[in-house]
């Protein structure tokens, strides 16, 4: 109904065509990057418990890495 992007602040762009969402649960909170591959197909990428304001970079990189390989195959595919 809304999209990939369902904005601030469940959401956030990070750029490239990822996005986080974050959720909080009584553990803490958890961030979900994800991308999408068509208007309507949604894929997770990489979770991960966020234990700072600022989004680690090696959790990123991961994210980002898994994008690639998932457009990539995607990509192969069609």
């Amino acid at each position: 109904m809304y999209g990939p992007d369902l904005g601030m602040p469940h959401t956030r762009a990070m750029g490239s065509g990822l996005f986080e969402l974050r959720l909080k649960g009584m553990e803490g909170t958890a961030r979900v990057f994800y991308c999408t591959l068509s208007k309507r197909r949604i894929v997770m990428l990489h979770l991960f418990i966020k234990k700072s304001q600022k989004t680690p970079l090696k959790e990123l990189a991961v994210a980002l890495r898994r994008m690639k390989e998932v457009r990539d195959a995607h990509a192969q595919g069609t």
